[in-house]
């Protein structure tokens, strides 16, 4: 990299440069993931479209590779790039909520928790994740599993159109009336197709009050408690996403002394019809045993939408798979079960998301993310504090997709997936393919953007 060049890109920014050799770089550089040390030739802070624009252009000049950091909340750490340039939109977190048209635009740095907090002022909401400092850029642009998905459909899906800078600095809009290749490829096909300045998404109307199931049972009934889950997800409606877990409860306030360290299975999960239709529905799920701990009520879905912030800490050692189960038949529920009870870390989960409803209304015509008629989506989520620790917590991770393998439809979710191994990223988008990598290389054709292991290297 010319660091003359470098200082000429700053002098013309509102935003700013950071080098290697600045003071703030090692703090700007880091990522939700500890674990994640990577190391960029520099990074642009952009405060609007024309410092993105800038720094496409210079980074396409110097012959540099391009990441963009949202959130940096994803596991691969993949906002930053070793090497690259790094466009950071971490400045750039606007919400604009158009409440009689039910749309909502957000910048490319926005996090859920803007997005919640400006929508939900209006009685709206828009298919997000769980966590509130996940970003929406990239939660969105390879999925968006949540809460509501059953119900409306992933993230992408609600997506309307796009502001986006392109490989070559052009500025474009995407949407189905405008550029529709590339607008079909943002919603699931990756990060890697350009820089996403704004999103606007449908936004949906939501109760004051949700009913929000957590119903924990001791860990070994979790055989009778996910057979359970199963039979009740055959005709559970729409309004119902629930998701079952397999964890250790964390010494903090959030629950009662009691419970501390002990293991457990639990169905967790809003219900977004009626509350009192909520509180009936749930029912057969809250009535399996004897529980462990019940704390299931009624909360504001902002509330909701924060409930598990404090155990995914952004100093916290991460390495995540994933994998779409076919069915949760008893040889997954046993396989399940038993790694469950080999987590090296009780901070680790096994997290197990019934899919259907809305998710499968959308096709490869409408995007290009594949596995939507699988019957679940098995996050697996090692989760540990101490380097010294890693190993065991990545062996075992690796292990238990290995161990799905034969209930699996052989792809990953890549928000959940560092997306490293080979052939990782064709699965995810299965007969899509080839059509995404079309659009790849139409739009970025010498691969300018590469945060991940890319359509093309």
């Amino acid at each position: 990299m010319n660091t003359e060049a470098l200082q000429a890109l700053a002098a013309g920014l509102r935003g700013e440069t950071i080098a290697a050799a600045d003071d703030r770089y090692d703090e700007a550089r880091k990522v939700w993931n500890s674990t994640v040390d990577k190391r960029p030739a520099a990074i642009v802070r952009a405060r609007g479209v024309a410092d993105v624009i800038d720094a496409v252009n210079f980074a396409r000049e110097q012959g540099m590779g391009v990441s963009v950091r949202g959130g940096g909340h994803h596991v691969s750490g993949a906002a930053v790039l070793d090497g690259g340039l790094v466009i950071d939109l971490s400045e750039m977190r606007s919400v604009r909520v158009d409440v009689a048209a039910r749309r909502v635009r957000a910048e490319g740095g926005a996090l859920l928790m803007d997005l919640d907090r400006e929508t939900l002022a209006h009685g709206l909401v828009v298919p997000t994740g769980l966590f509130s400092e996940t970003g929406v850029a990239g939660l969105t642009l390879s999925g968006g599993y949540g809460w509501l998905r059953r119900k409306y459909g992933l993230s992408c899906d609600n997506l309307v159109s796009a502001d986006v800078v392109t490989a070559d600095g052009r500025f474009v809009q995407a949407s189905a009336d405008e550029n529709p290749d590339l607008f079909w490829a943002l919603r699931g096909g990756g990060t890697d197709l350009g820089v996403v300045t704004s999103f606007e998404f449908r936004a949906h109307p939501i109760g004051e009050l949700v009913y929000f199931l957590f119903t924990a049972y001791p860990a070994d009934e979790a055989p009778r408690v996910l057979r359970a889950l199963d039979d009740f997800m055959k005709t559970a409606p729409r309004d119902a996403s629930p998701l079952a877990v397999i964890w250790t409860f964390p010494p903090t306030e959030a629950y009662p002394e009691e419970v501390w360290h002990k293991p457990f299975v639990a169905v967790v999960g809003p219900y977004t019809g009626a509350v009192e239709e909520g509180e009936r529905v749930y029912e057969p799920l809250r009535k399996l045993g004897e529980p462990l701990l019940e704390i299931s009520e009624r909360m504001p879905f902002s509330i909701v939408q924060k409930l598990f912030d404090e155990e995914y800490p952004r100093d916290g050692r991460y390495y995540w798979k994933s994998t779409y189960l076919k069915r949760l038949d008893d040889e997954a529920i046993a396989t399940l079960v038993k790694m469950g009870e080999l987590r090296p870390s009780p901070a680790t989960s096994l997290d197990i998301w019934p899919m259907g409803g809305a998710i499968a209304d959308f096709g490869p015509q409408d995007s290009p993310l594949a596995n939507r008629d699988a019957s679940y989506l098995i996050g697996i989520e090692s989760n540990w504090r101490s380097l010294q620790d890693d190993a065991a917590n990545i062996a075992w991770a690796r292990d238990t997709q290995a161990a799905l393998a034969p209930y699996s439809t052989g792809a990953s979710y890549l928000n959940f997936e560092d997306a490293t191994e080979a052939g990782r990223v064709r699965t995810a988008y299965g007969p899509s393919y080839d059509r995404l990598v079309a659009v790849k290389r139409r739009y970025d054709p010498t691969n300018l953007f590469r945060s991940r292991r890319g359509l093309i290297d």
